[in-house]
């Protein structure tokens, strides 16, 4: 081996050794999960059904909007104790759209208004908090644009709370499952699927069950009135307002429960410019959500567990730069190696394969066999293109975390959506498509880097480097590359699946 590779290689092994450690919190998380997954919780019996206003906030929706309100208006609550807030920011045409729906809730004897604030000012964290002022509900659910709850969803999840009126303290939110509306439309939409998976049914049922904090997620949950106005109300200095608040609520005392079992479905970004946009927004924000609350949270009086935790939480986008830099590094560290040397393969590639690639690929096949009891042997197939999406997205999400962490800029770049799918909601979604950016550029340049990379291993021989290879490749081609495509290629893509 040529002396001179040596800060090469020293270089790898240390981001290797660094990204190590964000393997073992994955199998920590595993761990809980499978400790805790059969103890769910149990009801809590509120007593006399308290009143709940339903908050839609909604800034141009036009191929989503009136399902949404049709479905909250359907919500089975007794109509004097129900109050729906539609919080329309919009300035195109989804108002009009709002207001028929509206009518028609209105006309079945449903409490539903359509609120426009004088002045957009803090996004959706802006609008939460004006129409928290004019609300009379005890309790408060939030669903974005594009979900669509059953209408059993409050008799559901109400029973979690534990008792209302003066003095009453104890849970503050019941967080849902997300579910997939267009799970089904494209490649990118199955593989999506299987990344939230992982993250509603591995990581938050780990981290309730086990105690530690978890958060709310902008949308499909319930918070209690007294709790959001004790932690200090929504706040819009971060883009993550969901994660502040939760965190926020919970060094307060105040505890959050999840229902794994209860699934409300949304719709997936089945565009790879509008999934980019949304990653990099939630990255963003959790970074400047870190940066705000670390110093508080360092300085609670928490169990050591719970912190540690919640500093693995705040800080799990921090992996992106390490994958980006490892990216980087792993061609000319297997160059170094020589042709074919079985212990530079295994110094090298095991620990990455056991620490990163193994502990994702069971939390993820861990996630699909228990969201999925049916059908999960059949979705396996999307586990590690799921795990080459990830790595794709680097890029953009270490761009993502350095503004974040870095950078004053909060501007909320909403997420399109598509809707039913027919000429009206895609044509939407086509006008709002994001510009390229320079990301795209770096992302194809990756990809045809790791293409010349595979080409030398197999010239040398080194078969125990050509998986990582190929799934670096392969994640920064099918970001790249779907970045440039219409999602009508994406759909073509995924026809078989």
């Amino acid at each position: 081996m040529d002396s001179d590779a040596l800060p090469v290689l020293a270089a790898y092994l240390l981001v290797v050794g660094l990204l190590g450690l964000y393997g073992l919190h994955r199998l920590l998380i595993v761990g809980l999960y499978r400790r805790h997954r059969d103890r769910p919780p149990a009801p809590l019996s509120p007593g006399a059904l308290p009143v709940v206003t339903v908050q839609l906030p909604v800034y141009n929706e036009p191929a989503v909007v009136e399902r949404l309100v049709d479905a909250a208006c359907a919500l089975d609550w007794p109509a004097e104790r129900l109050e729906i807030q539609v919080l329309d920011d919009s300035d195109d045409g989804s108002t009009a759209r709002a207001e028929v729906a509206a009518a028609r809730g209105r006309a079945r004897g449903v409490d539903v208004r359509v609120l426009r604030r004088p002045e957009r000012v803090g996004y959706k964290a802006g609008a939460l908090a004006y129409g928290l002022a004019g609300a009379r509900g005890e309790l408060l659910a939030v669903f974005d644009a594009d979900f669509v709850p059953r209408p059993d969803f409050l008799r559901r999840t109400v029973p979690y709370f534990d008792g209302f009126g003066p003095g009453a303290a104890g849970v503050g939110m019941v967080q849902a499952r997300w579910g997939h509306l267009n799970e089904g439309q494209n490649l990118l939409t199955r593989l999506a699927a299987v990344l939230l998976d992982g993250h509603f049914v591995v990581e938050h049922t780990a981290r309730h069950r086990s105690g530690r904090f978890f958060n709310f997620n902008g949308t499909a949950g319930i918070w209690r009135r007294a709790c959001v106005e004790d932690a200090g109300g929504w706040q819009h200095d971060t883009l993550t307002e969901d994660l502040d608040l939760s965190y926020r609520a919970q060094l307060r005392g105040w505890r959050f429960v999840f229902l794994r079992d209860e699934v409300v479905p949304a719709e997936l970004p089945a565009d790879l410019r509008a999934y980019k946009l949304q990653q990099h927004r939630w990255a963003k924000g959790t970074m400047q959500t870190a940066r705000k609350l670390l110093p508080v949270l360092l300085a609670a009086r928490l169990p050591a567990a719970v912190r540690l935790e919640a500093l693995a939480h705040l800080g799990s986008n921090l992996a992106y730069p390490l994958v980006l830099v490892m990216a980087l590094l792993m061609p000319p560290a297997i160059a170094a190696r020589g042709h074919g040397e079985l212990l530079p393969a295994l110094v090298l590639d095991l620990p990455v394969f056991l620490l990163s690639t193994a502990s994702i690929a069971w939390f993820y096949g861990l996630a699909e066999r228990d969201a999925w009891p049916e059908g999960w042997r059949a979705r396996l197939w999307r586990i590690p293109l799921a795990m080459a999406l990830g790595i794709g997205m680097a890029v953009n999400q270490s761009r993502a975390v350095f503004e974040g962490l870095f950078g004053r800029d909060r501007t909320f770049r909403r997420t399109p959506k598509r809707g039913d799918g027919g000429v009206r909601g895609a044509g939407a979604a086509r006008a709002e498509r994001p510009p390229l950016d320079g990301t795209t550029v770096i992302e194809l340049g990756l990809a045809a880097y790791y293409a010349l990379a595979a080409a030398l291993a197999v010239e040398r021989g080194l078969w125990a480097s050509l998986p990582f290879l190929l799934l670096f490749g392969l994640g920064f081609a099918f970001v790249g590359l779907g970045s440039l495509a219409p999602a009508a290629a994406l759909r073509r893509a995924g026809a078989g699946g």
